[in-house]
């Protein structure tokens, strides 16, 4: 096992006995903040039009596809509750389907989310909001690219560098602006209950009139709808930080997820307010067109607030990257140094150092982010399994104890869901990048095959893990703790 060397590179034998392991600190209003803050990302405030679209401008059908996908997150999010206080470790799905379905899909998963999916989601998000930041600053003209890109790695390094030093200024920072960007939705509900006591109600009269999304075009206004959705399942990327966790979990996602739908729906109810389905649909930045309409005088607060909102998320996004590089490590499908904590600040810094690196890299070369596309299905399948885990542990180990049970039937509803995602858009228009992504999500048993299940291993990786014990001051999560020694 690696050990923790001092600066003349012997072992550390000074060091006071305390057990180095991440500690409980978020509670139940940080939890409700984490998971509002992730949720309320971009989404809200650029691509309402999308569900509007595909419902065929049917403003009561875009209405409850709203409602659904807040609830079919919310009931997602309950299935989660359940295998988090089950299972009180960090890392989310990943954890809990090496429990349920074994080592190999839970790897390859790790492997997909760590090496692709979750970097491309957080650089697409510092590009965006690169953008908005930047773009002031060019007026009439685009911003360059160069420039864009610069601000997107300095956003994603700054945001690694607090998430390395402090878990409290991390806390502070999701805090604050969870605060700002629900403010900024405020005033958006609050303008528009004010346009509809003034009557401006044209848009929802006969709101189910008009044609009928087809089936296939129902599925992509979920899939729009959904996306501004997602983050429901944060909590679980860092439940041993979380304070009381079998009660704080369940609370804190009912509070949350129930709080966003209502927020969304509101929105969307102010946007039509204003704005017309045609205008929605072909506007690229709905909130901007709706601030320059409503709020002319003030309509910059808009940007600045996507801007805020966008941080926030990223700021969440990041933090539950490093969590599950940080389990993938603890459970050894991951280099052990990963799974190490600083000794100063306790926070998985080198599993924050991996994820912002690898999220650096893929502000580079913008093609790999047109690939994160066809990488939707995966998010689906990935949610499908989970639930299929928990159905399956609740026959196979009846007598684990459970501090929230969901409702059984539940987690069957949420896989049929996921199965239909998946396959949706593997049916309605099949193309080869998507068995692109099938290729890269196996590609990862070259990996796990000679390192994992066979165990291969290096002497030089020891010398290398131990230099960046020293360099990093880092140390295994049970050096110190006496359960292990006695």
């Amino acid at each position: 096992m690696a050990i923790l060397l001092n600066s003349k590179g012997e072992p550390e034998t000074n060091i006071k006995k305390e057990s180095i392991i991440l500690r409980r600190k978020i509670g139940y209003f940080s939890g409700v903040s984490f998971i509002v803050g992730v949720i309320l990302g971009s989404g809200i405030f650029i691509s309402p039009g999308g569900v509007l679209l595909y419902s065929q401008l049917n403003v009561g059908i875009a209405l409850v596809i709203w409602v659904a996908c807040g609830m079919l997150s919310l009931l997602g999010a309950l299935c989660y509750a359940e295998l988090g206080t089950t299972f009180p470790s960090c890392g989310g799905e990943y954890i809990y389907i090496k429990r349920g379905l074994g080592s190999v899909p839970a790897f390859i998963f790790l492997w997909t989310l760590t090496v692709f999916i979750k970097p491309a989601a957080t650089t697409v998000q510092a590009l965006m909001f690169a953008e908005y930041v930047v773009q002031p600053f060019f007026p009439g003209c685009p911003a360059p690219e160069l420039i864009r890109k610069a601000m997107a790695i300095a956003v994603i390094l700054i945001i690694g560098i607090i998430n390395c030093l402090n878990l409290k200024w991390i806390i502070l920072v999701q805090n604050i602006f969870t605060v700002l960007k629900m403010t900024a939705l405020s005033v958006i509900v609050i303008i528009g209950i004010v346009n509809l006591g003034l009557g401006k109600t044209n848009n929802f009269y006969r709101a189910f009139e008009g044609d009928i999304p087809t089936v296939a075009q129902i599925g992509e206004a979920f899939y729009q709808g959904m996306f501004a959705f997602g983050g429901w399942n944060v909590l679980n990327y860092f439940i041993e930080e979380m304070k009381n966790p079998s009660k704080n979990i369940p609370r804190s996602v009912i509070t949350a997820v129930s709080a966003v739908i209502v927020f969304y729906l509101l929105v969307n109810i102010s946007y039509l307010t204003v704005l017309t389905p045609k205008e929605i649909v072909s506007s690229a930045a709905v909130s901007v067109t709706w601030a320059d309409r409503a709020i002319p005088s003030v309509a910059w607060i808009i940007p600045v607030s996507v801007a805020i909102s966008i941080f926030g998320s990223l700021n969440g996004g990041m933090f539950m990257l490093g969590r599950l590089n940080y389990a993938g490590g603890k459970e050894g499908h991951l280099p052990s140094i990963i799974a190490m904590l600083n000794v100063h600040h306790l926070t998985p810094a080198p599993a924050m150092i991996l994820s912002t690196i690898i999220a650096s890299i893929f502000v580079i070369p913008s093609d790999l982010l047109s690939l994160t596309n066809y990488f939707g299905f995966a998010s689906w399948l990935l949610v499908g399994l989970t639930c299929t885990s928990l159905i399956v542990l609740r026959y196979r180990e009846p007598n684990l104890h459970r501090p929230y049970k969901v409702f059984l039937p539940i987690a069957f509803g949420v896989v049929a869901v996921s199965i239909f995602l998946v396959l949706a858009p593997l049916i309605q228009s099949p193309k080869v990048q998507y068995l692109y992504a099938l290729l890269f999500m196996l590609s990862g048993m070259l990996i796990y095959f000679p390192f994992v299940y066979f165990k291969l291993h290096f002497s030089f990786f020891d010398k290398i893990t131990c230099y960046l014990q020293l360099f990093l001051e880092v140390a295994p999560t049970d050096m110190f703790d006496d359960s292990k020694t006695q």
